[in-house]
Formats: C-alpha cells, sequence, structure tokens
C-alpha cells in the first residue's frame, strides 16, 4: 500500500539565523512547533525530520519524534528529503515541509495532498495565497505566482507578475513554500540540473517548471511566518502569545 510521508528538512547552518530549529519558543524549539503541525495532518502516515546535525536529531528524538540523519552536503531540502525518501520505498507522496514554518496549519498540507492526489498529470502541488498588501507586491522576498485556468502554475517570480499595464485587473497570489511530489517526480527533480531561470531567481521550483514538469496549486486563506531572522522570532513569539 503506498504510503504519504511529510519529511522537514532540518539544517543547522544557516547564514542568517544560527541554529534556527533549536530556538525555543515558549518552552519549544521550531523544529517541535513544526513536528506537531504536521504531525496533525489527517492524511498523513510518518513524520520524519532529515537533518545534518546530531543536536537536531536528538532534539526530536527528545520529544519523541522520528529523525534520520542526512549527508551535509546537499544544496536544497528537496535533495535531503530524496535521501530519506530513497530508504523507504512504500513512500509513494512526499510532502516538503520547511522546518521553518511553525505557523503552518494542518489543514494548508492537507490540501497540498488531496491536490497531488486528484490534480490529473500533476506531479509537483504546492500552496499560493491572495496578496491583498501592495507592499508585498514590491518585495522580492514574497515569491509570486501565476497559474493557467486549471491551476498549474505557469511561472513564479520574485518580481510582480503580472505586469499591471491595465492597473486593478489582475489578482496576485503570492507562494507558500510547501511542496508534495509524487514519488517519481521527486526523484527526477533531484536528478536535474540547475536550469538558467532557477539560478536568475534563485527559485528551485523553476527547475521542474523549465523541464516540463507539472505543478498544481491550491489557494488557501493562510499567510505564514517564516523564521529567517530574529526579528522573524519575534513575530512568532507575538502570535504565540495572541
Amino acid at each position: 500500500m503506498s504510503k504519504t510521508a511529510i519529511i522537514i528538512p532540518s539544517r543547522y547552518a544557516s547564514t542568517r539565523l544560527h541554529a534556527k530549529p533549536l530556538i525555543e519558543v515558549n518552552g519549544k524549539p521550531i523544529i517541535q512547533w513544526v513536528y506537531e503541525k504536521a504531525a496533525m495532518v489527517k492524511q498523513a502516515d510518518r513524520v520524519i525530520v532529515a537533518t545534518d546535525h546530531e543536536e537536531i536529531f536528538n532534539c526530536v528524538k527528545s520529544f519523541g519524534g522520528n529523525a534520520e540523519m542526512t549527508r551535509i552536503d546537499h544544496k536544497c531540502g528537496s535533495d535531503r528529503i530524496a535521501e530519506v525518501a530513497l530508504r523507504h520505498p512504500e513512500m509513494e507522496y512526499i510532502v516538503n515541509l520547511q522546518g521553518d514554518e511553525p505557523m503552518i496549519t494542518p489543514e494548508s498540507i492537507d490540501s497540498v495532498i488531496t491536490a497531488l492526489k486528484t490534480g490529473k498529470n500533476a506531479d509537483i502541488a504546492t500552496l499560493l495565497r491572495i496578496i491583498e498588501d501592495r507592499d508585498e507586491l514590491e518585495n522580492p522576498n514574497v515569491v509570486k505566482c501565476v497559474t493557467d485556468n486549471n491551476g498549474f502554475a505557469l511561472y513564479f517570480s520574485r518580481s510582480k507578475i503580472p505586469y499591471e499595464r491595465n492597473y486593478g485587473e489582475a489578482v496576485f497570489y503570492g507562494h507558500i513554500g510547501l511542496y508534495g511530489y509524487k514519488r517519481e517526480a521527486l526523484f527526477k527533480m533531484t536528478s536535474l540540473q540547475q536550469t538558467m531561470l532557477e539560478k536568475t531567481e534563485s527559485l528551485e521550483q523553476l527547475r521542474a517548471l523549465q523541464s516540463g514538469m507539472k505543478i498544481i496549486t491550491s489557494v488557501v486563506n493562510f499567510k505564514p511566518i517564516g523564521i529567517d531572522t530574529k526579528e522573524d522570532v519575534e513575530e512568532f513569539k507575538k502570535a504565540v502569545r495572541k
């Protein structure tokens, strides 16, 4: 029987926030916040943290989670989860859940899994949200996406897309960095060379699009708080208090 796994890639080293997964908020490390959300997903058969550092491995084990060690030389999270998935041939659907998204909702993850299982011809599934703050349109850290009429991604960009030649006509979608892969699609994705578009925008999903893979999207009413800076940690603390 095919299984669905959520794999959380978790690196110790970070250019902007050192040892980020182990930072505690309200008595729990960030990696535990993420893991507990994943454990609530109805369609997931297993949750695994894929890490390159023993301290994170031991942390996950200490709160009763599943963790596996990976090589330290992976260039991206998809490569890290592919190493773990290779060890588990029963995993047919694999969700790549970022270890720095403690505010992710279980319902959003379930949406990705549903889209992946039911989307005809879909190789990968991901999430979008409607951008309502116009300042975000100009922010290169907020990735934008345009889709076709069936919800398949046409392009992702750090630039504002589409271009508003006719002001007020467009609806803008922001990308939420959560991916679901069919097993064969994950291994295909990680075997491909980086493409020109991926290198230019520094967006891994463009490798898949430029190589002809199909990414189905679902729109959710959810704005994530990613943890990349000390300011993000403070923002998360405020959200927890609320």
